[in-house]
């Protein structure tokens, strides 16, 4: 199969590879019908950014070359049908064991999340532990932007919903995801945007909790 003309040269370097496994310099020159100076100066580009590694091929005849392979990290680079997979499992444990089985799923996660990020908001102020949710939604892939308003409250907004096609369908996702929010910046959040919802984008107030609320209770 040919490589496609559309896109750049790295895209086309890195879809060689996928498709043909390990290439030397010159067979992707051949491949892309460019100079090796030319392919060199993209390979230093896929190697800077941990794309694609090196190894070493020994020759029966002239010196050793290498050969070009991609590293774990470029799989990202791929397209991926893991909303689709996820969808198609939920639903057939849905029919087979009932919705209350999927819920439990999503509260599952709730506590998992809540367990493992537990300590990333230890001892923060109100602030800090805002900030500190956008830092690990963001680095989630959820396109964060948080803004601290004239009351003393917080916006923050998800332009992008990687779970998107799963909430689509199961709402229990987007409540559990709110619930844990609560729960690590022990605040009152409301959403009155959200993408699974029709929402441009989940749009998050968030609020301090009065002394009154975060009293024990007696």
């Amino acid at each position: 199969m040919q490589v496609s003309e559309a896109g750049s040269t790295r895209k086309q370097i890195l879809l060689m590879l996928k498709m043909e496994g390990p290439l030397t310099v010159g067979e992707m020159a051949e491949r892309l019908g460019v100079t090796e100076m030319a392919v060199r100066r993209h390979i230093n580009t896929l190697e800077r950014d941990g794309l694609i590694q090196a190894r070493l091929l020994r020759q029966a005849m002239g010196r050793p070359t290498s050969q070009y392979f991609l590293t774990e990290k470029s799989d990202e680079h791929f397209p991926k049908s893991y909303s689709s997979f996820t969808i198609d499992l939920l639903h057939d444990l849905e029919k087979n064991f009932g919705s209350e089985l999927v819920d439990q799923l999503f509260n599952n996660r709730e506590e998992r999340l809540a367990e493992a990020h537990q300590m990333d908001f230890a001892g923060k102020d109100f602030g800090e532990r805002v900030r500190t949710l956008a830092e690990i939604q963001d680095q989630k892939g959820y396109m964060v932007k948080v803004e601290e308003l004239p009351d003393g409250s917080y916006e923050m907004i998800e332009y992008n919903c990687p779970i998107f096609q799963v909430a689509n369908q199961y709402n229990h996702a987007c409540q559990c995801e709110l619930n844990w929010f609560e729960r690590m910046l022990d605040a009152r959040v409301e959403r009155p945007e959200c993408q699974a919802k029709g929402g441009q984008h989940c749009v998050f107030r968030i609020k301090q909790k009065e002394r009154t609320e975060n009293a024990p209770l007696s």
